[in-house]
């Protein structure tokens, strides 16, 4: 898991970083856009609420 930061404002959202995580499995990076200032508990849920699926 790593973080890329102080990108331009992009998105309906304004998104402003990415978080990347990569899947030691498939070996395949997961970049999710995110906000600098969102706290724990959203990064915590970001990989729950935008990639995995609920089945």
């Amino acid at each position: 898991m790593d973080w890329v930061t102080a990108l331009p404002p992009s998105g309906e959202k304004s998104y402003n970083s990415c978080l990347v995580i990569v899947d030691r499995y498939r070996k395949t990076p997961i970049f999710l856009p995110c906000h600098k200032n969102d706290t724990a508990m959203d990064t915590a849920l970001l990989p729950w609420s935008r990639h995995f699926s609920y089945r």
